[in-house]
């Protein structure tokens, strides 16, 4: 009976442990997104995001380098890097 009390609260410990993980990190991806956005923009204002856009431009972003990757582009290259910056915020919402 001792073992299972035992084995119980050690596993509840391990979820909220979990939990804690889980929430620090998303609050650090938000902040670094949120110091990322500050610097794209030039200003130390605070200011509304859009995590949905700023998820959107991330994944734009990822594709676009894979395919160029694949493609055997590089963004060193001026029309591609232009091509790169024009689409990252392909169906990102309007600020």
């Amino acid at each position: 009976m001792l073992n299972n009390i035992q084995d119980s609260l050690t596993v509840s410990h391990v979820k909220k442990e979990a939990t804690h993980t889980h929430l620090n990190a998303s609050l650090s991806a938000l902040n670094v997104l949120k110091l990322e956005d500050q610097l794209l923009k030039g200003s130390n204002d605070r200011t509304v995001i859009s995590i949905a856009s700023w998820k959107r431009k991330k994944f734009n972003q990822h594709l676009m380098e894979k395919l160029f990757d694949k493609l055997g582009l590089s963004l060193s290259i001026q029309k591609v890097a232009q091509v790169y910056k024009q689409m990252s915020d392909y169906g990102a919402m309007a600020a």
